[in-house]
Parts: structure tokens; C-alpha cells; sequence
């Protein structure tokens, strides 16, 4: 952004869907952030408006800025797919799995509207720029089982310090390869590996661009 956003667009962005991007406002709201290239209005009808990835940076910016310096784990009713290793995990039950579903479908429909050609098949902007979470929706919404707290069962997304790969854990061998094989179907490069020093495998995953 070259110049500060207004309290109302701020507004804007802030209540975008989390995972689409899809906003609401008025129509100038709306034009002044197409024209700052924050948002972008999708071709065809109803012709609704959504972050660009440049709108989902400045709405991380945001919230960033708004964090607390120690701030306790909360539930602010903003999905987040679990990577693994939480220590208080969400429920586990229809309730979650409704929530789950409805996020990859929105994540699908991201892809389509933003994808240039509108392909479903391979992860978008936004997943390249959250790597983290894309791969563990992903994989939640495959029905794999997350790690939680310091249990060894269960997958672990991670970063790395390779650009656009994500590195996943599961000790279970048959339940890595299980792993290997969502992320391949969800659009993603998925490569085996050894850690050196302890012998266990892992995943190298890293969106698809084509």
C-alpha cells in the first residue's frame, strides 16, 4: 500500500471472509480498494468482490498490528486448519468436520475465481503465501489426524527455510505416504526425504503452478 487506509476501508478488509477473500461494502469502499489493488471484481455475476493478494497481506498487516504482545490462545471464531501440535485442539466432532469441509470448499472456489485459467486443481495465491495453513487444510480435510500437543501420532506441518515447501511429519510411515498422496491430489509437489541426524521421514511438499 502506498498510502494509509481509511478507518472504513480498513473496516472492509478486516471483515473479508477468511478464507475466500469475498468482501462487502459500499460501492465506493469497494472501487477505492480495486483501485489501490486490494481487491478485484470478479467477472462474473453477481460480480462480488475479493481480496486480491495483495489485499490478504494488507489484512495480515492488520491483524498483526493489532496483536498483543502475549496474547492468550482464544477462539475468535476465524477458521484456522489445525498443523499439528496445538496443545488445546478444537473439537474433533460434526460440528468441526462441517467447518472443515466448508473451508476447502471456499479454498476450491478461491482457486477457481483466482487461478488465471480457473483451475480447482492446483493451489492459488493465497495458499503460496500461507503455506502452512493451505497444506494442513489440506490435509484435515482429507480426514487426516493432526498431532496434539507433544503425542507422537499424528501429522505436523512446518516451514522451511526453502521457498514456497512445507515440511510434514507423521511418524507413521503408512500415514505419511497417506499424507503424500492428499497433498498430490490437492495440487501439490510431494517429494520423501530422511532427516540425517534421526532417521525419520518426512514430506517436502510445495504448491504446483502447473
Amino acid at each position: 500500500m502506498t498510502r494509509a487506509l481509511s478507518a472504513g476501508l480498513r473496516r472492509v478488509i478486516e471483515g473479508a471472509d477468511p478464507v475466500t477473500g469475498r468482501l462487502k461494502g459500499t460501492e465506493a469502499q469497494l472501487a477505492a480498494l480495486v483501485r489501490r489493488g486490494l481487491a478485484f471484481r470478479h467477472p462474473r455475476a453477481p460480480h462480488h468482490h475479493f481480496l486480491t493478494p495483495a489485499g490478504h497481506r494488507a489484512r495480515d498487516a492488520e491483524a498483526e498490528a493489532k496483536t498483543e504482545p502475549t496474547p492468550e490462545p482464544a477462539t475468535t471464531g476465524v477458521f484456522a486448519a489445525r498443523v499439528g501440535g496445538e496443545d488445546t485442539a478444537p473439537g474433533t466432532g460434526p460440528a468441526r468436520l462441517r467447518e472443515v469441509r466448508g473451508a476447502w470448499q471456499g479454498m476450491l472456489e478461491l482457486r477457481r475465481m483466482t487461478n488465471p485459467d480457473g483451475a480447482t486443481d492446483r493451489p492459488c495465491a493465497w495458499e503460496r503465501s500461507h503455506l502452512v495453513q493451505a497444506a494442513a487444510l489440506a490435509l484435515e480435510a482429507a480426514g487426516h489426524d493432526p498431532a496434539v500437543g507433544d503425542t507422537e501420532g499424528g501429522y505436523r506441518v512446518r516451514g522451511t527455510p526453502q521457498p514456497e515447501a512445507v515440511a510434514v511429519h507423521e511418524p507413521d510411515g503408512t500415514a505419511l505416504r497417506a499424507c503424500a498422496g492428499t497433498l498430490e491430489r490437492a495440487g501439490w509437489q510431494v517429494g520423501e526425504y530422511t532427516e540425517p541426524r534421526t532417521r525419520a521421514r518426512y514430506l517436502l511438499a510445495s504448491p504446483r503452478r502447473v
